[in-house]
């Protein structure tokens, strides 16, 4: 049978993966749950470039000279404000999302790079917090482990109002993840699928925040720096609303943050990427004249010292990274190949956070699976992944002719593509053309 070549086109619409979906709907009757990010292409930060110093600027000698990385956090009110040695932090990952040996070696390999790690829902540990020199208690919608005596025993606060994978949706942890000490500590059954409130249940508008802020504030005898994380949406707004309430530290998560278990319609399909989101918060702050006042923290999709120094040039005073401390960790590491074999995917393509059969024991409460990643290893691990991006950052940063990564700035970005000089608002490559802004 001769086949005609031009009906073996695939349709650009109606792809092979959006037949497989569309018919794994109409199998199933239910929308797809999985872990990880967003898989679609979006603008990030590898189409921006940075400007080394050549004539017109003087580099630093990296052998010779310093480059300062430290950060303090919750300068605005808090009597004891958050001094890191780096500015690179350790977003939140519950313990129930992740198991106790993958919390032990971030909350370890934080501590000895002198910054933060976070708790996530569900409550804190005694374990994570002796393992972490600073330690950030997330205060979220579904109120689970919280209270008093917990808040009163961390660094930090950060009230979470949104995250990037689902800003507007709540979180997911399905059954098989529920054992009994997860359970215990959120005060649910046992096995049987929890799913978060999407908004808190005491507040539904920036006048409350402005006032459940003024509680935390007394519940810690305004010693502990306040935060306050917004997923990437209508970013511009929620960055103007949450300095108004009086954060001390706006947290925003760009789109390309990834979850444990959320609808994959909300991965793909809800949010703006981070590099527009960074450039509409620190515009928020600069019309606020709160710029560097209060501490503007970015994260979704950081994954290098190279994204790290670029976040910091737009106008952030520190990065948050979650996905690649997983992955430093040996998520879709390819090793137990056999076992994602079993879940149907390859290393290197697996999102089965959900499920909790990781097979690297990371994202999982399996105590057998769980030995897969001694918390000693995992430390070192995540210790050497945290040296580098900060070697990264402060390489780049002398190549600029900084001696501080936080002196970085907008003037040592061009974009690679017309759709990043838009949404970073620096100019094309070659050009002084800011699209929007004119020029040539």
């Amino acid at each position: 049978m001769t086949v005609d070549p031009r009906a073996q086109r695939p349709s650009s619409l109606f792809s092979p993966n959006v037949i497989h979906e569309i018919q794994r709907a109409a199998d199933q009757g239910v929308y797809d749950i999985r872990g990880f990010g967003a898989k679609r292409q979006v603008p990030h930060f590898d189409d921006l470039l940075m400007l080394g110093a050549s004539v017109s600027r003087y580099p630093l000698e990296g052998y010779r000279e310093a480059c300062n990385t430290s950060i303090t956090l919750g300068t605005r009110f808090a009597k004891t404000p958050l001094e890191l040695d780096i500015p690179i932090t350790i977003a939140g990952m519950s313990f129930g999302a992740l198991g106790s040996h993958a919390k032990k070696s971030l909350g370890w390999a934080a501590s000895e790079m002198g910054t933060s790690t976070t708790t996530g829902d569900g409550g804190m540990t005694n374990e994570e917090r002796e393992a972490s020199k600073h330690l950030v208690y997330q205060v979220l919608p579904s109120r689970y482990g919280m209270n008093p005596d917990d808040l009163r025993r961390a660094d930090a606060i950060e009230v979470v109002v949104g995250q990037g994978a689902k800003p507007g949706g709540g979180g997911m942890l399905l059954g098989q993840k529920i054992n009994p000490r997860v359970a215990g500590m959120r005060d649910l059954p046992e096995n049987i699928d929890q799913r978060s409130a999407s908004r808190h249940p005491d507040w539904t508008g920036p006048d409350d925040l402005e006032i459940k802020i003024q509680e935390l504030r007394e519940i810690t005898g305004w010693e502990k720096p306040i935060y306050v994380k917004v997923g990437a949406t209508r970013t511009r707004f929620d960055t103007a609303l949450a300095v108004k309430a009086g954060a001390d530290v706006v947290v925003l998560d760009g789109m390309q943050g990834g979850t444990a278990a959320t609808q994959d319609v909300f991965i793909e399909h809800v949010g703006i990427p981070t590099l527009p989101a960074l450039r509409q918060a620190v515009q928020a702050l600069q019309e606020m004249e709160m710029h560097r006042k209060v501490q503007l923290i970015v994260s979704g999709g950081i994954r290098s010292g190279a994204d790290a120094a670029k976040a910091l040039a737009m106008g952030a005073d520190a990065v948050s990274i979650g996905t690649a401390a997983m992955v430093a960790l040996g998520c879709n590491k390819p090793v137990y190949v056999e076992d994602y074999h079993k879940l149907g995917v390859e290393p290197g393509c697996c999102h089965h956070c959900h499920t909790g059969r990781c097979p690297v024991g990371i994202t999982t409460q399996d105590p057998a699976l769980e030995e897969r990643l001694p918390p000693e290893k995992g430390a070192r691990l995540m210790r050497n992944y945290l040296r580098t991006m900060v070697y990264e950052l402060q390489t780049l940063a002398r190549a600029c002719g900084k001696s501080n990564v936080n002196n970085l700035e907008p003037e040592d970005l061009v974009a690679l593509t017309i759709e990043a000089a838009a949404m970073a608002q620096v100019p094309l490559a070659g050009t002084d053309w800011v699209p929007g802004r004119g020029g040539f």
